[in-house]
């Protein structure tokens, strides 16, 4: 309802469909059965009748409310993490190591790269590709840094990295892609991992023909090992640097015992190991260099 033109607030009653009434004897979602993604008419009015207060609205359905219902979880920790960090520590959500994982990790990274420091969540990360460039966009060193004529504060090279402290979040149902995200995010020395050991399904199961009924068969078509020539990770997972059960009985009211343990170790290392800007040095007297 926020699309430019759609006059409907907060509080207004929905009181048709497509011309026909809303059946107050049934759900409220029932008179939009079958209608996902589609265009259709509305009548609303900021009375639960229909009078000349009553106005007709276009609008366009969403085929499910998974993304705004995602969005709304991710906006609930951001903030919490920016309240009880008093807006030194950041948050971001991958949901998997596909297209939408890669637009979620640009999305909310660019928020928030002038934070202190950054907790990343891959908790029930779906895998989908290698995620080594995910890794690579927070594991940016600073490469130098420019004294600005019309800036008291020196600006760090590249711009477009965050140089704090970091730690990334884990759990049992993150595989795949989801298994080497955090496996890669440790041994590039970015930052400690907390929760339990990821699922272990790294295997690859790409490139496999689709059957005529439309059915699939997944055959594995390649398998991790390490640089040392063992095996690893597969059957196994990555094992947290600090575990941290999401005990249920923590969990009550909405509590999460991990992102807890993230922030708290985020602040010992804001206060620990804080990233500090070198100050610009004395100019040089280039006089006479002519």
């Amino acid at each position: 309802m926020s699309q430019p033109g759609v006059k409907v607030k907060v509080g207004d009653y929905v009181l048709a469909v497509n011309g026909v009434p809303i059946d107050a004897g049934k759900d409220p979602w029932a008179a939009f059965q079958g209608m996902a993604g589609k265009t259709v008419t509305i009548t609303v009015s900021e009375e639960p009748k229909l009078t000349d207060k009553a106005r007709k609205v276009i609008v366009e359905l969403l085929p499910t409310e998974s993304d705004l219902r995602f969005r709304a979880w991710v906006e609930k920790n951001r903030a919490y993490v920016e309240k009880k960090s008093n807006g030194k520590v950041g948050y971001i959500h991958v949901p998997d190591t596909s297209i939408p994982g890669q637009n979620e990790l640009v999305r909310q990274f660019y928020g928030q790269p002038s934070k202190e420091a950054l907790i990343i969540d891959e908790r029930w990360n779906g895998g989908g590709q290698v995620p080594t460039r995910f890794v690579e966009l927070l594991n940016r060193p600073v490469a130098n840094y420019w004294a600005m004529r019309y800036s008291k504060e020196p600006a760090p090279w590249p711009g477009d990295a965050h140089h704090g402290p970091k730690c990334m979040l884990i759990n049992g149902l993150a595989g795949s892609g989801g298994d080497y995200f955090p496996y890669w995010f440790r041994k590039a020395g970015v930052g400690k991992l907390i929760g339990t050991r990821t699922w272990g399904g790294l295997v690859g199961i790409s490139g496999n023909p689709n059957l005529i009924d439309g059915g699939i068969v997944t055959v594995p078509r390649f398998a991790f090992y390490e640089t040392d020539g063992t095996w690893g990770v597969e059957g196994h997972g990555v094992e947290p640097d600090m575990e941290v059960v999401d005990d249920p009985a923590l969990m009550v009211g909405g509590k999460d015992p991990q992102l807890d343990a993230a922030i708290d170790y985020m602040l010992e290392e804001v206060a620990d190991h804080p990233f500090r800007i070198v100050p610009v040095p004395s100019f040089p007297d280039r006089s006479g260099m002519a």
